[in-house]
C-alpha cells in the first residue's frame, strides 16, 4: 500500500486549499500549512480545526498569536468528526480519487490525487456542497 498524506482546509463560499507531504503531520508541517494559508490573504482567516495534537501542539499556538491579525483558530468539540466539514472532502476524495482509480505506485497516486484535488478546487460548487449537510450547517 502506498502512503501520502494531505492537509487540507475548504470555505462555504467553494474555496479548496489542500497541501500534499509525505512525512508525517507535524508542528513544522502544519505551521507550512497555515503560512500558505496566510499568504496574500486579504482578510482574516477564522479556521476550523478538529482536536490533533499538533493543532494544539505549543508551536503551532505561538505561531497563531504571532499572526492574530491574519487567523485565528476554532476548535471542535473532541470526537466529533461528523461536525468538520473537511471530514466530508477527505471521504469524497477516498471514494473517488484513491477508490476508482487503484494507483500502481506512489507517484501515480500523488498524481490521482493532485488531478481530482485541482479539478475540485475548478469546482465551487462540489466545495459548497460539503456545507449542505445538516451537521455542518453551522459553518455555512
Amino acid at each position: 500500500m502506498f502512503k501520502t498524506n494531505m492537509i487540507s482546509t475548504i470555505t462555504n463560499k467553494g474555496t479548496l486549499r489542500f497541501m500534499m507531504f509525505d512525512e508525517n503531520f507535524t508542528t513544522d508541517v502544519f505551521i507550512d500549512f497555515l503560512r500558505r494559508l496566510i499568504w496574500k490573504s486579504q482578510s482574516k482567516i477564522y479556521l476550523i480545526l478538529d482536536n490533533h495534537k499538533v493543532h494544539h501542539a505549543y508551536k503551532v499556538q505561538d505561531w497563531v498569536k504571532a499572526h492574530a491579525d491574519k487567523i485565528e483558530l476554532f476548535f471542535l468539540p473532541p470526537y466529533c468528526p461528523e461536525l468538520n466539514p473537511d471530514e466530508l472532502l477527505n471521504q469524497d476524495v477516498k471514494s473517488n480519487a484513491v477508490g476508482r482509480k487503484r494507483a500502481k505506485n506512489l507517484s501515480e497516486l500523488k498524481r490521482n490525487l493532485r488531478q481530482y484535488l485541482f479539478g475540485t478546487q475548478k469546482s465551487p460548487h462540489i466545495v459548497r456542497s460539503y456545507f449542505q449537510k445538516t451537521e455542518v450547517s453551522y459553518a455555512s
